[in-house]
């Protein structure tokens, strides 16, 4: 009886940690769309919202990567993962708050890792799948960054000439295309994410035999993810849309292009990266295309740190959490 009730209680914890990466993470997809003014927030969540929903249910190669690539499934139990996530939804919370755009992705694993170290010490992580995760760590940043820079450089050579009302209307038209793209990018890496957690779980509980992913917990994580969307963590999209630059649509159209690209090539061979990382340095590249003033450096400097301290503080939390909870259900 108290294996399912902890069983039950993981599952949950695992919904609302993707609950919450659709409430902070995927308003990211969305913020040069809104504050551009391209598109009224009655209009973009719902579109983020549907969106998130269809790129979460059009992929596994990143559930795969993090529910059995990055840690040894021995070294991971149940309560270990629900205190785990525990600490992500108390972090991802504490984030929105304070209008942190942190990675949710980050915060999963280095839960998963902190979790699987309390239970199997250092031997439990896995260096193929971390090593997927360092590539997506340095593709977020130096791909996003220096491609919407090339794209925003590209724009300015080419438009420099064209009629200002005509171009701008062309590319509000892109920007909302590129924006969709963002938001179902942003559902086909993070929302496969705790796809791969919950079928962990599954699996643990010896109700999944191997790591086959369920249909019902593809649709039911992809729902949840869209739920969160539809309330939105807007103090985030006011961070990186209005508070670090004020952009153009012409620049929110480099910054989705180079973002969600980003992100589609990784997610189609498994590399779990973040989709802040990636639009915040994105936005931050278009924006410096035109110049490098633009960028409110102090606030983006803030938005780091916050990045930086998303690792030590969720896996040594997640590794805290993980002790106690195997000492106290399974001694």
């Amino acid at each position: 009886m108290i294996l399912i009730v902890l069983l039950c209680i993981a599952l949950l914890l695992v919904l609302a940690a993707e609950f919450i990466n659709g409430w902070t993470d995927a308003p990211n997809a969305i913020a040069t769309v809104v504050a551009t003014g391209v598109l009224p927030l009655s209009i973009a969540v719902p579109m983020a919202v549907l969106l998130n929903i269809a790129g979460a249910l059009s992929g596994t190669a990143v559930a795969a990567t993090i529910g059995k690539g990055i840690v040894t499934t021995e070294s991971v139990t149940i309560p270990a993962i629900a205190a785990a996530m525990i600490s992500i939804i108390g972090w991802g919370i504490f984030a929105a708050y304070r209008g942190l755009p942190i990675s949710k992705s980050h915060a999963l694993v280095a839960g998963l890792a902190g979790a699987a170290i309390a239970g199997g010490g250092f031997d439990s992580l896995l260096w193929a799948g971390w090593e997927k995760i360092l590539i997506g760590m340095a593709l977020s940043v130096i791909a996003g960054f220096g491609i919407a820079f090339l794209i925003g450089k590209t724009v300015i050579a080419l438009a420099a000439s064209a009629s200002p009302a005509r171009a701008k209307i062309g590319f509000d038209v892109a920007h909302i295309f590129t924006a969709g793209t963002m938001a179902f990018a942003h559902g086909l890496n993070d929302g496969q994410k705790f796809i791969g957690i919950f079928t962990l779980v599954l699996v643990l509980s010896g109700h999944v035999q191997g790591f086959n992913i369920p249909w019902w917990v593809i649709i039911l994580c992809g729902l949840t993810m869209g739920l969160g969307t539809s309330l939105g963590g807007w103090r985030i999209i006011a961070t990186i849309g209005k508070r670090m630059v004020k952009i153009q649509s012409w620049q929110g159209f480099a910054a989705t292009s180079a973002a969600s690209s980003t992100i589609i090539v990784a997610s189609v061979f498994g590399v779990p990266l973040s989709t802040t990382h990636t639009i915040t340095t994105a936005i931050a590249g278009a924006s410096s295309s035109r110049r490098v003033g633009d960028v409110k450096w102090g606030v983006l400097g803030s938005v780091v740190r916050g990045w930086l301290l998303t690792f030590p503080i969720c896996g040594a939390l997640a590794f805290v959490a993980a002790f106690l909870a195997n000492h106290a259900f399974l001694s």
